[in-house]
């Protein structure tokens, strides 16, 4: 079997399958050679074994503590990847994966006090290091509220019943569940907070909500995955940007990525990293001023014809692109 990209050269078997809630799954992988990860890490899946579909998953694993390589999906309607890995792929498959990638890891964190605030998926990689610090840090006093819509979408259900957790629920909450969402008044309540080692990963606005509140509570180490961008409001002034292929034209602030202005006027690009790594935001401007900071997957070839990576591309004047 051939390998499809340079970029996803791991191959890995998938074991089982198991359903964690009505539409979360995890797949247990395989790899016949020893993969090197972090707990916290993702890395970027070939959907349908392609070269130019790539997904960015969580490694939901813990290394030197779980059997397997784990990946653990919600799946979405219109989500490519998750439709692909929850419904077509199963046990016996192959798929392929990139090297492990992200710094939102507690290995090299402080981690003698630690909060841990997870919302729906993203208790994926927080799962990942919880695990990590029971093995390495044992001594370590480790706080985590994950905040779900309702008990039955308990990710890892099973396995939170081997750590402390405060559990919220925000509809239908059962016994053992905190009614509501997360409150400035449940952050207070966690002892010597200012102190603790934050890290937390949901969606873009419980995110967004979690650092500005644990700041003002003085809080001073604080970590967020950062895989999951908002996309901002469409500018209706400033850079104008005119898309060809598309015959259409929008506009982007001073200062914003060429990917957030595209996403944010809803012009369609393939995107998994948001790093400058994967190469999935391949774009080619034919003219205007830009910088860039990651040309990565990119040939010289490619990059004097004009091709840019969305996510790693600052727009310096009007562009157009192809």
């Amino acid at each position: 079997m051939t390998m499809p990209t340079s970029q996803c050269p791991w191959r890995m078997q998938v074991h089982h399958i198991h359903q964690e809630t009505p539409d979360v799954w995890t797949l247990s992988l395989l790899c016949h050679d020893y993969y090197p990860y972090r707990a916290g890490q993702y890395a970027l899946v070939s959907i349908g074994n392609a070269a130019d579909t790539l997904r960015a998953y969580t490694l939901s694993s813990t290394p030197g503590v779980s059997e397997y390589i784990t990946l653990t999906v919600r799946r979405l309607d219109d989500g490519v990847g998750s439709q692909w890995l929850t419904r077509k792929v199963k046990r016996g498959d192959y798929i392929w994966l990139s090297d492990a990638q992200g710094e939102f890891t507690c290995d090299d964190k402080p981690t003698d006090r630690v909060l841990l605030l997870a919302a729906g998926c993203g208790v994926t990689p927080i799962m990942s290091m919880r695990r990590w610090l029971a093995k390495h840090r044992p001594q370590a006093d480790v706080q985590t509220i994950f905040s779900v819509r309702s008990p039955q979408d308990v990710i890892f259900a099973d396995e939170w019943r081997d750590y402390p957790v405060a559990l919220l629920a925000e509809h239908n909450a059962t016994l053992g569940f905190i009614p509501g969402r997360l409150t400035v008044e449940l952050l207070q309540s966690v002892p010597d907070l200012a102190s603790r080692t934050v890290m937390t990963c949901g969606p873009a606005p419980y995110m967004a909500w979690v650092e500005s509140t644990v700041k003002s509570l003085g809080v001073t180490r604080f970590y967020k995955e950062q895989f999951f961008v908002p996309a901002a409001a469409a500018a209706s002034s400033g850079l104008k940007i005119s898309a060809l292929q598309l015959a259409r034209e929008f506009y982007a602030p001073v200062g914003t990525t060429l990917l957030e202005a595209m996403e944010s006027n809803k012009v369609p690009v393939n995107v998994a990293c948001r790093a400058g790594v994967c190469g999935c935001c391949k774009t080619k401007v034919i003219s205007g001023e830009y910088s860039v900071t990651s040309t990565m997957t990119l040939t010289d070839a490619e990059v004097a014809e004009g091709y840019v990576l969305a996510c790693s591309c600052q727009p310096q004047s009007d562009l157009v692109l192809a």
